[in-house]
Order: structure tokens, then sequence, then C-alpha cells
């Protein structure tokens, strides 16, 4: 909720003034074949502000240099912005430290980073580790390749049709073998939002750390992780408004302290010889060779953005977008919902009968409108549904109703011309 002030008294303000948050992204004001963009790919990455944009160029033209090894004035200027920007990262998902931030590529270097780090140190033959069936690849094939040169094994917990986890089962499926449970916030292709405290909390009655994905959470969900307890989370920035290239890897202390580097290179170490090597302290110890630095520093910008708007403020008019659009395209006949939680993310895939997603997704894409289809990197939740993908709307908090009007517009033409 926001508030301004009148007369010197603070007064709250319900109102959410979309058009005006429009006009600060400008990709958004562009044509697609002579259409103007309804961009409903969000989910895939989000639009970025002027506010990200022009601190991007900001540093090029008057930060640029490298950090944490030089004493001259840039490279300090430089290095003193990636560290602010550390710190405002451990605000926002309030951390225990700011050493517990880890700057990556993204959300699947991350999780690649606790597979090799983690993996190598804790999780042994015989080992299990436990992912859901509805995990993005990224939270599926690094498990696959661990479990290949250590000899552990990968569990899955099972969903039910509305696409909601089987706790009960999950409960079922816990002992001593499970090392590891690693499982998405919220659903990239369903939507649905997981009661991660709840696993976590049983996770942990077994004495078994947790790993959260929380690339579909981040951007939609206020996020405290010494509130939810869990051990590791990761999360990219370019799908919080935020440039490509930089992602979190949170992590307790005591875990990242005990787990060997994921890489070697300059900046994680404190010595050198041939023969031996010692590390840096946390977080570097996990930060070799040159980052991407303007992404790290402009990640600040992006987060203060979504404060500025609130999370009270996203969730009220993402949740209205949602239940409009889910309403609308349900009076299509022939559509399907795939996945009907009943705690979701602004996310609607859907199928039609006899009409494959992609057809459907190339007529949307010659009126303007962007959505994405196929199997969103979850081909297993798709074998579960029995489909071989569906169209993927996803919307932010700069969508519109009037935008959902032309989804719903677009997808009755697709299937007039198609049928």
């Amino acid at each position: 909720m926001k508030f301004f002030m009148k007369n010197d008294n603070i007064i709250e303000s319900t109102e959410f003034k979309v058009e005006m948050i429009r006009k600060d992204f400008p990709l958004l004001t562009t044509t697609v074949h002579g259409k103007p963009l309804v961009y409903l790919d969000n989910a895939a990455t989000s639009q970025k502000p002027w506010d990200v944009i022009k601190a991007i160029e900001n540093y090029y033209a008057h930060q640029n240099s490298n950090i944490h090894r030089g004493v001259h004035y840039l490279s300090q200027l430089a290095t003193e912005a990636y560290e602010e920007s550390r710190k405002k990262v451990a605000q926002f998902i309030n951390t225990a430290h700011n050493h517990e931030v880890i700057f990556t590529k993204g959300t699947t270097d991350g999780i690649n980073l606790v597979a090799s780090s983690f993996g190598r140190k804790f999780i042994h033959s015989g080992d299990i580790i436990m992912i859901s069936t509805m995990e993005h690849h990224s939270n599926i094939v690094p498990w696959q390749l661990l479990s290949e040169y250590s000899g552990a094994s990968l569990s899955v917990i099972p969903i039910n049709e509305k696409g909601e986890l089987l706790l009960d089962q999950f409960k079922s499926m816990l002992n001593k073998k499970v090392k590891l449970v690693c499982i998405a916030y919220v659903s990239n292709t369903l939507g649905t939002v997981n009661p991660v405290k709840k696993i976590i909390e049983i996770s942990h009655q077994y004495n078994i750390p947790v790993l959260i994905d929380a690339a579909q959470a981040i951007q939609h969900l206020p996020i405290d992780v010494q509130e939810l307890d869990c051990d590791f989370l990761v999360f990219s920035g370019h799908k919080m408004y935020g440039p490509t290239g930089i992602g979190v890897l949170y992590g307790k202390e005591k875990w990242l302290e005990d787990m060997p580097p994921y890489q070697g290179g300059g900046d994680m170490i404190k010595t050198v010889s041939f023969d031996k090597t010692t590390y840096n302290e946390l977080p570097f110890k996990f930060e070799a060779g040159t980052p991407n630095i303007e992404a790290g520093i402009c990640l600040a910008n992006a987060i203060a953005y979504i404060k500025n708007i609130g999370f009270d403020q996203i969730h009220r008019h993402e949740h209205e977008l949602l239940e409009y659009a889910t309403d609308e395209l349900l009076k299509i006949a022939g559509l399907k919902i795939i996945g009907t939680a009943a705690h979701k993310a602004s996310v609607i895939s859907f199928i039609v009968d006899n009409i494959h997603p992609y057809d459907i997704g190339l007529i949307l894409d010659k009126l303007g409108i962007a959505v994405r289809t196929g199997h969103h990197c979850t081909q297993p939740l798709m074998d579960f549904y029995g489909i071989a993908g569906t169209v993927r709307a996803s919307f932010a908090f700069y969508n519109t109703k009037e935008e959902v009007d032309q989804l719903v517009s677009g997808v009755k033409k697709a299937v007039r011309m198609l049928s």
C-alpha cells in the first residue's frame, strides 16, 4: 500500500496507476507487425524500466572499471557500487549476512553451483536428492548430472491434476538417505505457488537442507530467507525487471563456509603457489573471474523499482489480471487451462482441442501478442499431463485488462482460423 501527503496528513492511496507505470518501460510502446505490442511473456523475461536502462548507461559512461583488484579511482568507484548492490539484495531478501549473497549468472548458474559444490562435499553413492514433478529443467538436469557421477539417485514428489504437490506423499518419501530437497517456489508453467515454508519445516525435521528455486517468485512475492529458513535460494535478475546475465545464490553461512569453490581463477583466492592455493573469504570464494559488473550494480535499481511500487500493490493488480484472464479464456469452447491450483501466480497455461500451441502462438504474434509456446523447459510435467506443450500467458504489474481482452480476442481468432 502506498501513501501520500495532503495538508500534512498521511492519506492511504489504493489506486494502482498502471498507465503511469507503463511509461517507465520504453519497449512497451513498440509495435510488432504493425500492431501495438502486447507483452505476455514475462515468465521468460521481464521488460526493463528506464531506471535500470539509464543505470547501465551510467556505468559504462562514468564507472567502467574492473572491481576488487584496483587501487585507482574508477576501480574503487565500481567496487563500491557493486558491493552496495550486494547489500541491497541482502536487505531485499533479509539475509543474516551480506556475504551470504553470491552473485551468479542467473538461476541456472546458482543451481549448478550448489550441485557441483555442495554435491561434491555432501552427496555420495546411495544418497537421494528430492525434486518435484513440476520442476524446470534447470532444477532437474544438474541433479541428474550429480547423480551420474556420485552414485546418488533422484526422488520425485508427485502432484495432483490441479498441479499441487501431494504433501502427504512427500512426507512419506523422506528418510535418512535424502540429503537435499530442491523445489520451485512458483511453477513457471502452472503458476502454482508451492507451500515452501511447510516443505522446509518438514524437511528440517529430518535435518535435510532445502534449496528453493525462486526464479518465478522473486518478482511476485516478498521473500524473507530467514523467515522461510531455507538453506539455499536462487533467482535471476532478468525476470525481476533487471539486466540479463546476473543472478543470486543465497546460502546459509554454515553451508557456504563448508562448500568447496565452484570455479577457480581470479578473485576467489587468497594466495596461489604451484604447491597450494588458499581460498578467499565469502562471498568471493564463489565469484571467480570478472563478473557482469554493470548487471550486478543495476540489479539494485530493479529492486528499488519493485520496492517503490510495493508487493501489496503488485499482488493485487496481478491477481486481478489472473482472475479476469482465467474467466475470459474459459469462455472459449475447447480451451482447457493446465494448472488450476488454489494458490497461483499470474501465469496461465492452456491448450485448445485439436490445435497445436505453436500454431496459436504464431497467429497471436501476427496480432502483436507475445506469448510462450512449447514445453517451457518442463518436459516431465508435460508427460504427466499427456500433452506436448501449452500456450503460456504470463502477466506483470505493467499489463492491463485491455491487453487481456486482446489476448482473448486473438485466441478466438486463432481458433476460428485453425479449426
